[in-house]
């Protein structure tokens, strides 16, 4: 009993430890969302930053762009309306702004480094030929670039004789040079790093109420578990015997249950073995009782006749051959326990296996006029162990002619299907009562004690042959109506 309560003593150890897994389970729960909310939104806000400063600086180029067409300022960069244009956007978004005309020279830098000289760009010289703009994010060196084509539109037939569609003049777009600007992104990165600075703030108070909310839940969660450890020590300290009951959780109550049905059957298991070692005292102690009264009577007496003394010596070999039998018995139980025995299976003629046994209990039948009849539906060939079939067959055969009537009957029958064979011992005996069947194979247990005295029973027999068959994996049933007799029915696989 001690070692399956600390069986669950360990089990609930590991739960106890479900305190750090909670602990853990739940700061975790708690911090990974807002560590995931705080690189989410900055990086949200960044983007979202980064698209809006490039859509405004962009409608600011393509104003400008069609100032420079309007001023002419590709063959004329005198103009000071467009250099304010132009430095005033610089200055406002800390970047660049470089002029290129057709022939891929710089005309206008607002660095005033570069004027006079050509660019080779891929993006320029694919604006200047496409007409199409655009603009990339560099994250790296903090800027982004834009290039912008300067477009005029003119006459679709330039130099010749234009064409007319009613009163509208066809025309078309053609790219005069491409403005190149750089803008910093440094405000942007300064705004981010404020707002990272105040997320990680309120990051870390976070992560101080998170640590006290898991501290606390995993406390309160895991209190039921102590308290069923609790119960289940005092219980194993042998401080009470009580049934458990913690009914906080339904996992509690699980646990709770399938203890207090443990204690159950340990109990019923204890009350067994105090019952059982009272009864094998009892049962070894009365023949060697008798002995020591016989002996002491002998002793007694001087000049003890002969046929006395014969008549006592007959008297205390029979109370010692009742002790040997007894002794043999619990031996035979001992063996049959499902922890300690052992199967010795080969392939077994059950018929003939049968015939052998009635032929040596026939002797004992014809002393009390008992009829033995075997009756076999069908020849039987089983994986079984032959001395534990021997003995579960000897047990049956020789209660029912021992509780039998005189000039009674015996039948023994045998019948097999394709998964199980069976035999049945049915008896006219004395029957057994029906409030007694259900413990007719509990050991030492006698339904009538003083019949059984006489006959020399043990109250051993039947518990040995269930245990026998449960070693077969088998199942055997009575059925009995008292002063009528008494049916036994041994159901065992074939392998």
């Amino acid at each position: 009993m001690d070692v399956k309560i600390k069986n669950v003593l360990n089990q609930l150890k590991i739960l106890r430890s479900l305190k750090a897994r909670i602990f853990i389970i739940v700061f975790l729960i708690g911090i990974i969302p807002s560590i995931v909310m705080r690189y989410g939104i900055l990086n949200s806000y960044e983007d979202r930053a980064v698209s809006l400063r490039t859509s405004d600086v962009q409608r600011q180029l393509n104003i400008i762009a069609n100032h420079l067409i309007t001023y002419s300022y590709l063959t004329d960069t005198s103009s000071e309306v467009i250099s304010a244009e132009l430095e005033q956007l610089s200055n406002l978004y800390d970047g660049r702004v470089i002029i290129i005309n057709s022939n891929l020279k710089i005309i206008k830098d607002t660095y005033g480094i570069s004027e006079g000289k050509t660019i080779i760009s891929e993006e320029v010289v694919k604006c200047m030929k496409d007409g199409a703009g655009g603009s990339s994010h560099n994250e790296e060196y903090a800027y982004i670039e834009f290039t912008t084509p300067i477009v005029e539109a003119v006459p679709a037939a330039e130099g010749q004789d234009a064409a007319k569609n009613g009163n509208e003049e066809k025309k078309k777009d053609i790219v005069r040079g491409v403005m190149l600007t750089s803008v910093s992104t440094d405000s942007i990165i300064a705004t981010l790093d404020i707002l990272s600075r105040k997320a990680l703030i309120m990051e870390i108070m976070m992560l101080f109420i998170i640590f006290a909310i898991a501290l606390v839940l995993a406390s309160i969660l895991t209190k039921p578990f102590e308290r069923v450890t609790k119960a289940i020590s005092e219980v194993k300290e042998g401080f009470t015997d009580e049934p458990v009951s913690v009914p906080d959780y339904l996992e509690t109550e699980h646990i709770v249950d399938a203890f207090n049905q443990l204690l159950s059957r340990m109990k019923v298991l204890d009350t067994s073995r105090q019952e059982f070692v009272s009864n094998v005292s009892h049962e070894l102690k009365t023949p060697i009782t008798s002995v020591k009264v016989l002996a002491d009577s002998l002793l007694a007496q001087e000049d003890v006749p002969a046929e006395l003394y014969r008549e006592f010596m007959v008297d205390i070999a029979e109370e010692i051959d009742r002790e040997d039998k007894i002794i043999n018995d619990l031996l035979s139980m001992v063996k049959m326990e499902k922890n300690v025995a052992t199967m010795n299976v080969s392939v077994v003629d059950i018929n003939a296996l049968t015939e052998i046994i009635l032929k040596r209990l026939r002797p004992i039948a014809r002393k009390r006029d008992i009829e033995l009849v075997f009756e076999s539906n069908r020849a039987v060939t089983a994986a079984v162990d032959e001395v534990k079939m021997t003995l579960i067959l000897t047990n049956l055969v020789e209660n029912a002619i021992k509780y039998n009537k005189e000039q009674g009957a015996v039948k023994v029958v045998l019948d097999a299907d394709h998964q199980f064979f069976t035999l049945e011992v049915i008896d006219t005996g004395i029957g057994i009562p029906e409030d007694s069947l259900e413990h007719i194979y509990e050991r030492f247990y006698r339904v009538d004690k003083s019949h059984s005295r006489e006959i020399g029973g043990t109250g051993l027999g039947l518990a040995i042959t269930r245990n026998a068959v449960l070693l077969h994996r088998g199942s055997i049933k009575v059925s009995s109506k008292e002063g009528e007799g008494t049916a036994f029915t041994v159901k065992i696989p074939l392998s």
